[in-house]
């Protein structure tokens, strides 16, 4: 069922909010990501040595594996303010003056989904990311007249799923950048236990690593998962999560050993049983299923892919033999691999 898919439309959309209660607040408390946590923290005890503002950071890399923390963890360690914006929520020149002239010195500006930002509207940015300026253009028609106003030190960490979509001006603008990769099954089962302990759930190392194994290398995932699997845990009166009651939670939600859920198998089948395997176009692979083509690029397509399921052809998808193994499902060749 659609509202048991694990990523399902809603969720997606935009960053999840999770509990701040679990978020780490401090670097060396942020697990995985250790060649970018490592570059960050040097970054940032240079720049306070310098006593000057951090560059402006670029985090991309596919959803949930903690952009928006990594942000708000910069702005802790730099002992700064953080304020956050949406690429697509800036669509007028005012909206992105209002947010640039209520920065103080030093504060952080986090701006998700930056690739969605207008690209009128990155041009009033790169003033305010180089020189810390604002050029805007007030009046109308002949009545027209520029005005600068000058902006306090600041530093933009901008987070985006498809770097490729950044325009080259803007991309060139961020003095860090930092891909974030998935997560490995030991640095989620870290993750899994931190946040138990946060929430007063006790869960076994079992659990925790069955969990860890079904989260597509995603933290986000990997709590969402987990906050579920307790509430089966909870109405089924258990003192702990175990590898019992979280196979009974994960195969109600839908989940498979792989961490595919419903929309990974619906894509998937849709691709064999509609298309005999691909090579099929996303958009109609999106038709068949009833998903954005945006949804399916930035949070289903990494993870099948990664994980040897799916591959691209200069023709379109096509489902790979271990694709038909998962889904118990015989392979045939397609006529385009016969060629």
């Amino acid at each position: 069922m659609e509202n048991e898919d694990i990523l399902n439309k809603e969720e997606i959309e935009g960053d999840l909010k999770l509990d701040t209660s679990i978020r780490p607040e401090r670097i060396d408390e942020y697990i995985g990501q250790e060649d970018v946590k490592e570059n960050i923290k040097v970054f940032i005890e240079s720049a306070k040595k310098r006593d000057e503002v951090l560059d402006h950071v670029l985090l991309y890399g596919p959803p949930g594996l903690g952009k928006t923390t990594l942000a708000s963890i910069i702005a802790n360690e730099l002992g700064s303010n953080i304020k956050t914006a949406s690429g697509p929520s800036i669509e007028k020149s005012g909206d992105l003056a209002a947010i640039l002239s209520s920065l103080e010195p030093g504060d952080v500006l986090f701006i998700d989904e930056i690739h969605r930002m207008p690209r009128f509207i990155e041009e009033i940015l790169y003033p305010a990311m180089e020189d810390f300026t604002l050029d805007i253009i007030i009046g109308a028609e002949t009545n027209t007249r520029s005005i600068k106003i000058d902006l306090p030190p600041f530093t933009l960490v901008g987070a985006t799923t498809r770097a490729g979509d950044l325009t080259a001006p803007l991309r060139d603008r961020f003095g860090i950048t930092c891909k974030m990769q998935y997560y490995t099954k030991e640095e989620l089962s870290l993750i899994i236990k931190r946040t138990a302990r946060v929430l007063e759930t006790g869960i076994s190392n079992e659990a925790a690593e069955d969990l860890a194994s079904r989260s597509r290398g995603t933290p986000r995932i990997a709590n969402r998962l987990f906050k579920r699997v307790r509430d089966f845990a909870i109405v089924d009166n258990k003192i702990e999560i175990d590898k019992e009651i979280c196979d009974k939670a994960l195969k109600r939600l839908k989940v498979d050993q792989y961490g595919l859920d419903g929309t990974d198998h619906e894509l998937l089948l849709a691709i064999i049983n509609k298309f005999n395997g691909g090579p099929v176009g996303i958009e109609a692979i999106a038709s068949a299923i009833g998903e954005e083509v945006t949804t399916i690029e930035d949070v289903y397509e990494p993870y099948l892919m990664q994980n040897g399921l799916l591959k691209r052809t200069s023709r379109g998808r096509v489902a790979t033999p271990k694709a038909y193994e998962v889904l118990q499902i015989n392979y045939q060749k397609s006529v385009f691999e016969e060629m």
